[in-house]
């Protein structure tokens, strides 16, 4: 089984940053993909940004610049890092993971949600 760890949610000013941490820990293969989603108040889950393994980055194209994501692959842990932080950034941010467990299966897993909430 795989489980995820996140942290690093909190209460923001209005232009503060935050960075946050997703920790994949049990038994499993290889990951293949760590990413980011978040979901506002009263709207759908969105993608935020996504890593690679290899350290391939996608972010999603409103957020680049701001918004920036690493992988520490020795620590299957995912960095979400959040600058110049917007009220309209205030959701709850969830990792999700994807890669293969010991036995090759395919596995997809989502972290618990870590709320950010930026005051204006």
């Amino acid at each position: 089984q795989v489980q995820l760890v996140e942290s690093g949610g909190g209460l923001v000013q209005s232009g503060g940053s935050l960075r946050l941490s997703c920790a994949a820990s049990g038994s499993f293969g290889s990951i293949r993909t760590m990413g980011w989603y978040r979901q506002a108040p009263g709207k759908q889950r969105e993608f935020v940004a996504l890593s690679t393994a290899s350290g391939s980055a996608n972010i999603t194209d409103s957020l680049k610049g701001r918004f920036t994501i690493s992988i520490d692959n020795h620590r299957s842990t995912v960095y979400l890092q959040m600058n110049s932080l917007k009220a309209e950034d205030t959701a709850v941010y969830y990792c999700n993971v994807q890669g293969r467990d010991s036995y090759l299966r395919r596995f997809e897993r989502w972290g618990q949600g870590t709320l950010v909430t930026v005051a204006s």
